[in-house]
């Protein structure tokens, strides 16, 4: 999200502290938290202690692949000599009990079939899940990890009722010049030397092992602020394609990593169906979405909207959320080389984030209905493709207008079959807290209680383990 408003009303700029300075804020301080509350946690129990699953064994390469040496760290293993192409030879696996209950063996990808989203059997199913950032910040590894073990992290999203993970990163993941911080490796053992890729492996890997499907969301061109373009002047668009090709190819094979948030929140001089090579997100988030079906045939597209719609002379004519707009996806969807892959991905919020007009409107909530179906509810009511609110959250769920807006939005994703990644797991997102308290252990009860009124079915991974360690994402300086 970190988002800087900008408001139809008065088109301006309003200085506040932002999503985008206070995450930055965050990656610089995360070591210092990791530090003094690694200290502390011994104090800190949870009210309701979790029940931890313990972490995956290492899986051994197959014949074909290479054999680690003695000093490389542990990590998911696959055969590393085969073509981004081919399919995968699956890594020999000895997950534990518990994860072993939602691995099959028999890949389960799922698809989209008009407004819906259907597993390998065609079934229809529902994704409801949850952001968990932190590898887009300066830390590279997802926070918390100061705190507790992803293990246990993972297994209460789990435990919470939610079947999908959004996992946020940055381009600088891929830099070795950058190092993972910010962890306490004590509780996190098997993470100690690995790089931001290798932790985002170990994630995937054992959030896939415990039914877990997840997205992977572009939202940082680097570790410090996001970019209202998809490109910046260090990150160029045939560099941001590479290497998401690169990690559809890495993960090709593993049916827990299921599709691409292509990039987080189009904004400012985006345009949708304009033609313009350098504004028009549609026409870039095609491309995108054809380079990584090359790769990864089996993957979604999750491409969310702009901010806001303007005329000929640069006039807006509708002004919303940075990612929410998308009013002229109707007459320009996305089409892509493969069939049934595009998920449209708004992102909403309430006057927690920022006091936009239609919270102050004498018929507020009851014009909110009205308002996401003009913006992008329509996309599913009409048929054109499946919708996932890729972020919305906010402090309170109560009667005050924010509880108001997110209690009336549950209750609108419900009535309309829509998907959702709540924002988010993390407690130190600043104007919206998250869905765990401040100690990084407990459920916030309240927040617990409305989305558990509109969960989606459990999972069963078939190939959890798969990763090629051949897909390297290209290194390229960020800043």
């Amino acid at each position: 999200m970190f988002l800087e408003v900008e408001v139809a009303a008065n088109r301006s700029r309003h200085p506040r502290r932002t999503r985008r300075e206070f995450l930055a804020w965050c990656g610089i301080t995360a070591p210092l938290g990791a530090l003094t509350l690694t200290a502390c946690r011994a104090a800190a129990a949870p009210a309701s202690p979790v029940v931890a699953t313990p972490e995956p064994a290492v899986p051994t390469a197959t014949a074909a692949g290479p054999t680690p040496s003695p000093s490389a760290d542990p990590r998911p293993q696959a055969t590393a000599t085969q073509p981004a192409g081919a399919t995968p030879s699956v890594a020999a696996a000895s997950p534990t009990a518990a994860a072993a209950t939602r691995t099959s063996g028999t890949p389960n990808y799922l698809r989209t079939d008009g407004t819906k989203i259907v597993d390998a059997a065609r079934r229809e199913v529902t994704l409801t899940g949850l952001s968990w950032f932190g590898m887009e910040t300066g830390t590279l590894a997802p926070h918390g990890l100061w705190v507790r073990s992803y293990g246990s992290m993972l297994d209460q999203i789990v435990q919470a009722g939610y079947n999908c993970l959004r996992l946020p990163f940055s381009n600088a993941l891929f830099d070795p010049a950058f190092q993972p911080n910010g962890i306490d490796f004590n509780q996190n053992p098997d993470l100690q030397g690995k790089s931001g890729l290798q932790i985002m492996d170990t994630i995937v890997v054992a959030a896939g092992q415990r039914g877990l499907k997840v997205f992977l969301d572009q939202h940082r061109p680097n570790k410090d602020q996001q970019s209202a373009l998809w490109y910046t002047d260090h990150l160029p668009q045939d560099v941001w394609i590479a290497q998401w090709r690169a990690l559809a190819a890495r993960y090709r094979g593993n049916d827990a990593v299921i599709g691409a948030d292509l990039h987080n929140e189009p904004a400012g001089p985006c345009t949708w169906g304009s033609g313009d090579a350098q504004t028009d997100w549609a026409m870039a988030a095609t491309a995108c979405g054809n380079a990584i079906l090359e790769a990864n045939p089996n993957w979604l597209i999750l491409v969310e909207g702009i901010e806001k719609i303007v005329d000929q002379s640069g006039n807006p004519l509708d002004w919303t959320w940075q990612g929410g707009e998308l009013m002229n996806a109707g007459k320009h969807p996305i089409q892509l080389s493969v069939p049934d892959r595009v998920i449209y991905s708004p992102h909403d919020y309430g006057p927690g984030v920022y006091d936009q007009h239609w919270f102050s409107d004498p018929t507020f909530p009851d014009n909110l209905p009205g308002f996401w179906d003009q913006h992008w509810g329509y996309l599913q009511k009409q048929g054109i493709g499946p919708v996932l609110v890729g972020e919305f959250g906010g402090r309170s769920v109560g009667t005050d207008t924010e509880g108001t807006w997110q209690r009336t939005l549950v209750s609108y994703l419900k009535a309309n079959q829509l998907h959702y990644t709540y924002w988010c797991l993390n407690p130190d997102s600043g104007d919206t807290g998250g869905l765990l308290e401040d100690d990084w252990q407990t459920l916030n009860v309240d927040k617990q209680t409305l989305l558990k009124t509109y969960q989606g079915q459990s999972f069963e991974n078939g190939t959890p383990d798969v990763v090629n360690l051949s897909a390297v994402p290209e290194a390229h300086a960020t800043t």
